[in-house]
């Protein structure tokens, strides 16, 4: 715990087998009270590394959702064993698990409900391994979306992040996306509350074994990214309604 906040991170896993050890072993438990896994139906020995590990809350789909169910299922199981504060760490050793603390200190101390940590602040991003067109879409990307959603963040696509347990239980995710755009609307959604988001630098690995989409899957993705900005936009200015947008007693 952080002032007495309970803290739990969420691990959303898919054929996490390799990297799932040291992911976990460079967890701070002495701040870390719990870790959720949850399996989204992998193919190889996810879910018996977890088990041998020890990690107490395992939930596997049985058939495969997406990462956006996958990150659901996650939320929903850290807020019903009271978590204050959910950090969602990807398993596949990309990020690095040291940055938590100052994650979680944020977040307990108030100074942010949300916290991201990015790969973008600084200049390392390509000098560990981003492949070129990722950041190059991820800089375009960010560009068009900071104008549309009228914010100046970094990077809108890192899957390491912070939330307080009230903007979790004040935004409809529920209502997301299965597929990757979820982060994108989670995070709209969030700004969309009112709700002030920080960011931290994060220095990211990149290897065959940490998790990737594919250049068809990036194209979709960033569609996807373009079409929530926008949606988001119509919405602040009325012209539409969209359910994820709407307040949890009048969804």
């Amino acid at each position: 715990m952080i002032k007495a906040k309970k803290i739990i991170v969420v691990l959303p896993a898919y054929n996490a087998e390799k990297t799932l050890e040291k992911t976990y072993s460079e967890i701070p438990f002495d701040i870390v009270d719990e870790v959720v896994l949850v399996d989204d139906a992998s193919t190889d020995n996810t879910i018996n590394v977890a088990r041998k590990l020890g990690i107490r809350h395992i939930v596997r789909h049985e058939n495969n959702k997406g990462y956006g169910s996958n990150q659901k299922t996650c939320y929903t199981k850290a807020l019903s064993l009271g978590a204050d504060i959910i950090i969602m760490l990807h398993p596949d050793y990309q990020y690095n698990p040291a940055l938590i603390p100052s994650m979680a200190w944020l977040v307990a101390s108030d100074v942010y409900p949300v916290v991201l940590a990015s790969r973008i602040l600084g200049k390392g991003a390509l000098k560990n391994g981003m492949p070129f067109y990722k950041y190059f879409s991820n800089r375009v990307l960010t560009f068009i979306q900071n104008i549309l959603v009228d914010q100046k963040l970094s990077e809108y696509h890192t899957g390491y992040r912070a939330f307080s347990r009230e903007v979790l239980e004040n935004i409809l995710f529920l209502e997301n996306s299965d597929d990757f755009v979820f982060d994108n609307q989670v995070l709209t959604q969030i700004f969309y509350k009112g709700y002030r988001v920080g960011e931290i630098s994060c220095p990211a690995k990149y290897f065959p074994e940490a998790s990737s989409i594919n250049f068809i899957r990036s194209l979709k993705y960033g569609y996807g990214v373009l079409g929530n900005s926008i949606q988001y936009r119509l919405n602040k200015m009325g012209i539409l309604h969209t359910t994820i947008y709407k307040d949890k007693d009048h969804s």
